[in-house]
């Protein structure tokens, strides 16, 4: 099969190609590293010939045109399955809605109930057998392709080209048009400097990690802090299973510590669907193949993650109630982030020998005029829950640990206010007061 002379046939200009947009037309741009760029700007470019073109995608680091250059969303409707800090600020402005998921059911979402008339995606050049390979997006990209009654690739250079188990590549035979340009340098998403607080959670939680775990770290300073602190530590032979290839596992294999020897799911072999970060992370996953990228439905599969003996997932979290319902992903209705994976590690992790989940957060934040809030909460009011309160399990601040399972609903609450900020306590007690949920005794 002549590979490069198909190839030839499907190339078009990024104006050429998002001709096959109609009005009316559901459009995908996939995730992360698989935004296609020069394509977005070529649709923007369409603006004037459109109406209800709606374009759904996710963490994507900005700026969108489509989005951008219809302030008015008179031709284009742009939704998110999971808010980056770029599309939270886009939510806040009303120009992005959230369509709320779980990451391992996104992509049979697509195949039992959605349409995408025309999917688009950044992926590497093409190479001698006919395929391109899917990059940091490969966890969602090739399943949501493959429900598209048109498919664009858009040819990126600079992106990683990564191993996989399966699903990290589509081939030339199943996309309809290539396009080819200039891009920038990779999105960098910087690491957080820790703060104090961090590195307290992280210390708790350290000590409970046994030799030969394996760890599943979600966005976010937090995880990231307790990462480098494990490269730092005497803990060895830990494995990789992870939606999310970042900075901390970088640092982990840097330290020899990240060798996978343990793990009863493709022993050797770190498990992930997506990766991005700085550019450390951008090298590491290229040509490695010593990580894995995997369709999300399986990698955040809770029956494989339970399968994994000694499976730590670590997660963040914006606020909890005193009834032990979690929230990771809004403050109050507005919508930070999405619920991602957390609850199938959560599940998973649970399920697994040996296996604990954590979900860890500061007892307080600040506001910009110096005010400061609990986070935890009377009840949310309003707020979405991420994790319902079944299914909580250690909650973590820097001033202690607290395991939720099997514990009634005033043990909760006293659990609760004991890793809340000192200076609420009092006020969250007369709260459980007010619904119920404080005994005299609990007091000492």
């Amino acid at each position: 099969m002549n590979y490069r002379r198909m190839y030839r046939e499907r190339l078009k200009t990024p104006d050429q190609a998002v001709r096959a947009v109609k009005s009316g037309d559901w459009v995908d741009y996939s995730t992360n590293l698989g935004f296609p760029i020069l394509l977005d700007q070529a649709l923007a470019r369409r603006k004037e010939e459109l109406t209800d073109v709606k374009i759904r995608g996710n963490l994507i680091f900005g700026p969108i045109q489509v989005v951008e250059q219809d302030p008015e969303r008179e031709h284009f409707i742009y939704n998110s399955w999971h808010c980056s800090a770029y599309e939270r600020k886009l939510s806040d402005r009303g120009l992005c809605n959230f369509i709320p998921m779980i990451f391992r059911n996104l992509v049979p979402y697509y195949r039992a109930f959605l349409t995408v008339n025309v999917g688009m995606v950044s992926a590497c050049p093409m190479d001698e057998h006919g395929w391109f390979n899917l990059s940091g997006a490969s966890g969602v990209a090739k399943g949501i392709l493959e429900t598209a009654d048109y498919v664009i690739v858009e040819v990126n250079e600079k992106l990683p080209r990564v191993s996989g188990g399966y699903g990290q590549a589509i081939h030339i035979s199943d996309v309809d048009c290539v396009v080819e340009g200039e891009h920038p340098d990779l999105p960098v998403i910087p690491v957080a400097e820790p703060t104090a607080e961090d590195r307290k959670v992280a210390e708790q939680i350290i000590n409970m990690i046994p030799n030969g775990a394996t760890l599943q770290f979600g966005i976010g300073s937090m995880p990231n802090t307790l990462g480098m602190m494990l490269a730092e530590s005497d803990l060895r032979d830990l494995g990789m299973h992870t939606e999310l290839a970042s900075d901390a596992y970088v640092a982990l294999d840097d330290a020899g510590k990240l060798t996978n020897k343990k793990k009863r799911f493709m022993p050797g072999t770190g498990v992930t669907g997506m990766a991005f970060g700085t550019q450390r992370v951008y090298d590491w996953v290229n040509d490695n193949p010593g990580v894995a990228f995997m369709p999300l439905e399986r990698v955040n599969s809770p029956e494989i993650i339970g399968e994994i003996d000694n499976m730590i997932s670590i997660n963040n979290c914006i606020s909890v109630d005193l009834f032990g319902q979690v929230s990771a992903e809004s403050a109050g209705t507005r919508q930070i982030s999405g619920t991602g994976g957390q609850l199938d590690y959560l599940t998973g992790a649970a399920m697994s020998r040996g296996g604990k989940a954590f979900v860890c957060m500061t007892s307080t934040f600040r506001e910009k005029d110096g005010t400061i809030h609990s986070r935890m909460k009377h009840t949310f009011q309003g707020g979405i829950v991420t994790d319902p309160r079944s299914q909580a399990y250690y909650l973590v601040t820097e001033y202690g640990i607290v395991n939720l399972v099997g514990q009634t609903t005033w043990e909760r609450a006293e659990m609760l206010i004991s890793i809340a900020h000192p200076d609420f306590r009092d006020q969250l007690i007369r709260d459980a007061e007010d619904l119920g949920l404080w005994r005299r005794s609990n007091k000492r």
